[in-house]
């Protein structure tokens, strides 16, 4: 008999959108015959259609469920943006983020434990909409500070961040519609990888050689180049949302943003 890997179970899921027990008893069943295993799933009308993996799914919405200084943000992708609107597959989104906080525990990437959770009720989204459903990734963060998240586009962006410090609830609010507007990369200039502030002087030093400047002024003038790419991805320098002539660390020094996410729906991750 063939070995069932759980690759194999994955590929299958992708094509029928069942769930990973019911892909694993028909890949068991049908001794790892993918083709013989999609007939198998749909023969017992678990799978709708073959090779729903081909379907794009790029609309969708992200979420955030929240419990005290527990959180989860999750990105739910289908095809349409017809099903991403309908107030089914939005209930559904509250129930899978209040299911994967409650089963999830600590910090960071909890995608597979998510996926584990929710395969079987997106099997089923599947087969009541018609459409591909993907649980693209969730991330959860558990601190003693404060968490504030924002959803911009009812959902099409989602921000999640993580505070210590001095704050209060409007605070945080205007950090993460900051966060949604400005797309900031780090937190800080001392978050920036070395190779990336290397390379971005290097790009700098040949502007610079290209508008004449001498040699001799250019590592002069370098360092203000880097400090102002700093105001562009850096959420502590870029200039404030609501003053553009101040930043965040400035008129707010005793706050400390821990971490942030941004999520756009579909975006490269």
């Amino acid at each position: 008999m063939a070995a069932i890997t759980a690759q194999m179970v994955k590929e299958l899921r992708d094509k029928t959108d069942a769930g990973m027990g019911e892909c694993k008893k028909a890949l068991v069943e049908t001794d790892g015959n993918m083709e013989a295993a999609i007939d198998y799933l749909r023969k017992a009308g678990i799978a709708k259609a073959e090779n729903r993996a081909e379907k794009a799914t790029k609309e969708g919405k992200v979420f955030v469920a929240v419990d005290g200084g527990n959180a989860v943000m999750l990105e739910i992708l289908c095809e349409t943006d017809f099903v991403a609107n309908n107030e089914k597959f939005i209930e559904y989104l509250e129930k899978a983020g209040k299911n994967i906080l409650a089963n999830t525990t600590g910090n960071g990437d909890v995608t597979e434990k998510a996926l584990e959770l929710e395969s079987e009720e997106l099997a089923a989204l599947f087969t009541k909409f018609g459409e591909k459903m993907i649980l693209r990734r969730a991330l959860r963060y558990e601190t003693a500070g404060g968490i504030a998240y924002y959803l911009h586009g009812g959902g099409k962006v989602g921000v999640m961040v993580e505070a210590e410090g001095e704050y209060d609830a409007e605070l945080l609010k205007n950090v993460c519609l900051h966060i949604a507007a400005f797309s900031p990369r780090f937190i800080c200039s001392c978050e920036v990888p070395a190779e990336m502030i290397e390379h971005e002087k290097e790009i700098g030093r040949a502007q610079l050689l290209e508008q004449g400047k001498p040699e001799a002024m250019i590592d002069k003038i370098l360092p203000g180049k880097i400090n102002k790419w700093y105001t562009e991805i850096c959420l502590n320098d870029q200039p404030w949302i609501h003053d553009d002539k101040s930043s965040l660390k400035k008129l707010f020094p005793k706050l400390q943003i821990k971490r942030f996410a941004r999520w756009a729906v579909g975006q490269e991750i």
